[in-house]
């Protein structure tokens, strides 16, 4: 178990350096392909008011005028051991770890990342529970009783539930449960959790459950296929014929056998929502990193779109190295491969 972890995490080390690599090509390599030159970047810190000679000169001190190999070997260091950054006025250090300044305020963004990392957090992990519970409860009643009018129900709402975009649930959760009735928090508030968890839950239930609504389909019909196709293996033949009870031949044997695949969307599906929930976050109005995107791609804030990127490389890496974790638990033949 110790030999298949140490591999998991290198994998997962060399993985997250390919990955900012092509983050930064993608950032920085692409740009100069199709004509953007040291002069473009450098301007967005100085402004379109600085003169010509202002802007050669940062671009030469901020370093893009270096190969870009040189200048991807200064941003990763940055990320360990801090960086400096030289606009002509003055040197500003970048502590540990760095992950550029913004061209709007031109302050640091790993800050930025941080202040808002508790509300996509915050909405990642509640929205995770309830759709993981949901979907697999919802799948597994669905295939015990199939062809049932619960089953045909569940399935119908999964199918609108995976068709339906967020940013239509939402608006529609928020005018009807908002502010016609009354039921739930409008947008674009967020406490803190250890400043009241009541206001903190009550602010985001109503996200939660638009966002678990998406997900939760995806999870009942995987669970429910997956599961028809495990009741009918020999094991569960064989459970039965000891003398098992349904429950433990339904949840330790069927539904063990069916989470293989739905420990590896999971672990991608809230990977990519730790990043940012763009469009969740935007119909409801709350702060956090996703939002944070947008407003960086719509004023070209390069370093703070980069950034999110980078943070939700981490996590969808950071989150499939502990599904492969999870696999050798739930599936000892893992462990020998």
């Amino acid at each position: 178990m110790i030999t298949y972890i140490i591999r998991r995490l290198f994998a997962a080390l060399v993985l997250l350096i390919i990955v900012s690599a092509v983050t930064f090509s993608i950032f920085f390599v692409l740009p100069k392909w199709i004509g953007a030159t040291p002069e473009t970047l450098a301007t967005r810190y100085v402004g379109r008011a600085a003169t010509a000679e202002t802007v050669r000169e940062t671009a030469h001190n901020l370093g893009f005028y270096d190969p870009i190999p040189v200048q991807y070997w200064h941003w990763l260091k940055g990320i360990f051991a801090g960086a400096e950054f030289n606009y002509g006025t003055g040197v500003e250090h970048c502590p540990a770890p760095c992950l550029g300044y913004s061209f709007r305020n031109y302050q640091p963004v790993w800050p930025d990342l941080l202040d808002r990392m508790p509300v996509t957090l915050s909405l990642a992990v509640g929205a995770a529970v309830l759709w993981l519970l949901g979907g697999i409860a919802v799948g597994t009643l669905s295939a015990l009783r199939k062809g049932t009018i619960f089953d045909r129900f569940a399935m119908g709402v999964s199918l609108a539930g995976v068709s339906l975009p967020i940013y239509f649930t939402g608006v529609l959760a928020l005018s009807i449960f908002s502010y016609s009735l009354g039921w739930t928090a409008p947008g674009g508030r967020f406490v803190p959790l250890g400043e009241d968890p009541g206001e903190w839950a009550y602010n985001l239930l109503l996200p939660w459950i638009t966002l678990a609504l998406l997900f939760s389909a995806q999870y009942a019909r995987l669970t429910r296929a997956g599961m028809l196709e495990t009741m009918n293996e020999d094991f569960i033949r064989t459970a039965r014929a000891k003398g098992l009870p349904e429950r433990t031949v339904v949840v330790r044997h069927g539904l063990r056998g069916a989470l293989t695949p739905i420990l590896t969307i999971f672990g991608l599906d809230v990977g990519l929502l730790l990043g940012g929930a763009v469009l969740t976050e935007s119909a409801f109005g709350l702060p956090g990193l996703g939002k944070y995107a947008i407003e960086g791609i719509t004023n070209y804030d390069l370093p703070k779109v980069m950034g999110v990127t980078i943070l939700a490389a981490f996590f969808v890496v950071i989150a499939n190295l502990v599904v492969d974790l999870l696999y050798a638990v739930v599936d000892p033949r893992v462990r020998a491969k």
